[in-house]
């Protein structure tokens, strides 16, 4: 049987981290009181500071993401038009 995954709103995730830096509790118990694993946590904290803003390295990996989409995308479309060239060109002589 495979697991149900939980997906934790924006809200929930910033609450958890500030709670996790306020809180005189372990990571761990702060995390087991919250229903969720310690490791999750971890992982929301590298996206979000104390405040509950998004850090730097969360922006910029977000922006890389959005980056590599647009050079796939440019890449494809570039491969698409040279086969559309060659199609053409092959139609004219």
């Amino acid at each position: 049987m495979s697991e149900v995954r939980v997906k934790y709103d924006e809200e929930f995730k910033k609450n958890a981290v500030k709670l996790s830096y306020a809180s005189p509790k372990s990571i761990k118990q702060v995390a087991e009181g919250l229903g969720i694993a310690e490791s999750l946590l971890y992982r929301w904290r590298r996206k979000y500071t104390s405040e509950g803003d998004i850090t730097r390295q969360a922006s910029l990996e977000e922006e890389n993401k959005a980056l590599r989409l647009q050079l796939i995308e440019a890449k494809i479309e570039a491969d698409m038009l040279k086969k559309a060239t060659a199609y053409f060109a092959s139609l004219h002589k």
